[in-house]
């Protein structure tokens, strides 16, 4: 069986030798990520699903957001796979702008999509999370699986404990994020988990120039 350097890296069966190259895969992988990106002013993540087709809805729709970001001098970047990462780094490119990739490398490799200007390969996907996050003024959530809510909701816990510099975020497709909108409220904050004000972290919308008009109304 083939494991995942994560898979490895979290083994109970580890020599200090191990933990010696290992931090030091991770280090290279942070660095990677710093020097390649450092150059990236102004640059919004766009978190979402790689099984989306072209002809999806979610894939359009993230193609739209990807131009229209470009379109208004932002630089994209993504997971740098297919689906929805593929589509807003496609749309990037098609509205003129800066594409940029964020790959994880895995035991059946994720292909980098083919509308990437700059990329960088991680080893980790904690890593990699890091980098989505670093250099971006703005987070746009598309609908996802599990790698996509793990994604939303360190952003959130983050900007919740003001470890990450307040930022806009906009969730994209009204009718996927409704449930989830309605366990938020009927739930977490009926349970005292969360606050309401945590609802105001993410504008939900379905309307690219809306997610356009907050971004930018939210960036000095």
């Amino acid at each position: 069986m083939v494991h995942s350097n994560d898979q490895n890296f979290f083994s109970t069966e580890r020599t200090l030798a191990d933990e010696i190259r290992d931090s030091h895969k991770a280090l290279s992988d942070l660095w990677q990520g710093v020097t390649l990106f450092s150059h990236v002013k102004k640059c919004v993540t766009v978190y979402g699903s790689a099984r989306f087709k072209e002809d999806h809805v979610y894939y359009n729709l993230a193609r739209s957001i990807g131009k229209a970001l470009a379109q208004n001098g932002f630089a994209v970047m993504t997971g740098g796979g297919p689906g929805v990462m593929e589509a807003a780094n496609r749309g990037a490119k098609e509205g003129g702008g800066l594409s940029l990739g964020c790959n994880i490398k895995l035991p059946f490799e994720q292909k980098l999509n083919p509308y990437i200007d700059e990329k960088v390969e991680f080893e980790f996907f904690f890593t990699r999370k890091v980098i989505l996050r670093k250099n971006s003024v703005a987070y746009v959530l598309m609908p996802g699986g599990f790698g996509t809510m793990d994604e939303i909701f360190e952003v959130f816990t983050l900007l919740q404990t003001g470890k990450l510099p307040s930022r806009p975020v906009v969730c994209m497709g009204v009718a996927y994020w409704k449930h989830l909108g309605n366990f938020l409220r009927e739930t977490m904050i009926e349970s005292g988990t969360i606050s309401v004000d945590d609802l105001d972290l993410a504008l939900v919308t379905d309307d690219p120039q809306e997610a356009i008009d907050h971004i930018r109304s939210k960036i000095p």
